[in-house]
C-alpha cells in the first residue's frame, strides 16, 4: 500500500491525499468504478436495472439472517444471502410468463422490509442504519484487498465470456443454438453482480448503489456508436464521477455517495440531450 500511496501523491497534487483514508478512498473508487462500469453495461443491456436494486435491498436481509445464524462477519451474511437470493430471484425471473420488473419489484419489496423488521426487533436497526447511505471514507486496507481480488475475478469472467454475454444479451435463443450454456452463464453473471454490491453496501450505500450500476453504463449508451465506445465511455464516466466527487465531497464536507451519483445523473442528461430527439438504440 505504501508504494500506491506514493504513487498517488505523486500524481494528484491535492491536500487530501496527505491523508491515509483518503488516500484508501481514492483506491477503492479506482478499482470498484470500472468493474461496476463493465457489470453495468450488461445490465443495461439486458434490462435488468431492478434486478441489481433488488439486490442492494436485500442486503439489511442479509444482515439480520447473518445476525440471527450467529454470523460475526456481517460481510460474510450478506454476500451468502445476496448469492442465494439473486439465484432465486434469476431461477423465478425466468419461469414467469408475466413481465420480469414485477417479479423483480416483488421481491426487492419483501427483502427490504423483511431486513427492516427484523433489524427494529432486534433493537440493531439505528446500528446498521449507515448502510442506507453508505461512508467510503471508512474503508479499509483489509477491504480493499477483497475488492482487488473480486475485481480480477470479475475481469477474468469478463475477458472469458464477453462474446457470449452479448449473445446472450441480443437473443437467448440464438445463445442456446449455438451452444451456449444460457443458464450457467447467466448464474455466474448474477452471482458476480450480488457479491460486487454486497461487498460495495457499506461504502456505497443501499439507497445508491444501483445508480453507480446503472448511470454510467446509460450515459455511454447515449452516445456510443460501438460495444467498444459503449465499455470505454462507461469507464470513463464512472471513474470520473467517483473521483470528482471524492474531491468535491472533501473540500465541501458532503457525503461522497451522493456527490458521485449527482455527478453521475449530470453525464446522463448531457449525453441524452447531446443525442438529439432522434437517437434510438
Amino acid at each position: 500500500m505504501e508504494a500506491i500511496y506514493s504513487i498517488l501523491e505523486a500524481i494528484i497534487p491535492l491536500e487530501f491525499i496527505d491523508y491515509a483514508f483518503m488516500k484508501n478512498a481514492l483506491i477503492a473508487i479506482i478499482l470498484i468504478s470500472p468493474i461496476f462500469a463493465i457489470l453495468g453495461t450488461m445490465i443495461v443491456n439486458n434490462k435488468m436495472a431492478f434486478f441489481s436494486d433488488a439486490l442492494g435491498h436485500s442486503a439489511l436481509t442479509g444482515i439480520a439472517i447473518g445476525m440471527v445464524l450467529g454470523i460475526t462477519n456481517i460481510n460474510i451474511g450478506m454476500i451468502i444471502f445476496a448469492v442465494v437470493f439473486a439465484l432465486l430471484l434469476n431461477y423465478v425471473k425466468n419461469k414467469i410468463s408475466y413481465g420480469a420488473d414485477t417479479i423483480i419489484s416483488v421481491f426487492s419489496s419483501i427483502a427490504i422490509a423483511l431486513g427492516l423488521a427484523m433489524l427494529a426487533q432486534s433493537g440493531n436497526f439505528n446500528k446498521y442504519s449507515s448502510y442506507l447511505v453508505g461512508d467510503i471514507l471508512g474503508i479499509t486496507e483489509t477491504e480493499i484487498l477483497y475488492v482487488f481480488v473480486a475485481a480480477i475475478i470479475v475481469y477474468a469472467f469478463w475477458y472469458i465470456t464477453f462474446n457470449k454475454l452479448n449473445v446472450i444479451s441480443i437473443n437467448s435463443t440464438l445463445a442456446k443454438s449455438k451452444g451456449i450454456d444460457v443458464k450457467k452463464i447467466d448464474n455466474i453473471y448474477v452471482v458476480l453482480i450480488a457479491v460486487m454490491v454486497m461487498i460495495s453496501i457499506r461504502w456505497i450505500g443501499i439507497l445508491l448503489i444501483n445508480s453507480l450500476l446503472i448511470l454510467p453504463a446509460a450515459s455511454s449508451r447515449n452516445i456510443s456508436k460501438n460495444m467498444r465506445q459503449y465499455h470505454l465511455f462507461a469507464v470513463l464516466f464512472s471513474l470520473f464521477s467517483g473521483i470528482a466527487g471524492l474531491v468535491i465531497s472533501y473540500y465541501f464536507n458532503i457525503p461522497t455517495g451522493p456527490v458521485i451519483v449527482l455527478l453521475s445523473g449530470i453525464i446522463y442528461f448531457a449525453t441524452l440531450i447531446g443525442t438529439g430527439p432522434n437517437h434510438s438504440k
